[in-house]
């Protein structure tokens, strides 16, 4: 018997209530509730997450219900580390090199 693991993606569920925290247990695993703000982050399996988010909407105390993006994200940043990368317009990045810092006194010599 191999344990095989099971790709999950997480639902922000807003609610106008907590009372019915119990009912979206169903729905998946409960990972976090904020009291405050009102929502609770719930973890389902990566196949189920357009049936449950559709199931989740149409309850009466769910305000919004939101995707996580998380698992499209490159979460790999070792290749990164190391490197500086100067943003342009749009999200376009170039690289350049280490940052100098300079002091007043040296910005003027270099200018003259």
């Amino acid at each position: 018997m191999a344990f095989t693991i099971t790709p999950r993606q997480g639902l922000v569920v807003w609610v106008y209530s907590l009372k019915q925290l119990r009912q979206l247990r169903r729905y998946g695993t409960i990972y976090y509730t904020s009291r405050r703000l009102k929502y609770v982050y719930l973890y389902v399996d990566q196949a189920m997450i357009a049936p449950v988010s559709e199931q989740v909407k149409k309850l009466h105390f769910v305000r919004q219900v939101e995707v996580s993006h998380r698992p499209e994200l490159d979460m790999n940043f070792g290749e990164h580390v190391g490197q500086l990368e100067k943003s342009t317009e749009y999200g376009t990045h170039e690289t350049v090199g280490p940052k100098i810092l300079l002091t007043s006194k040296e910005i003027l010599e270099k200018d003259s």
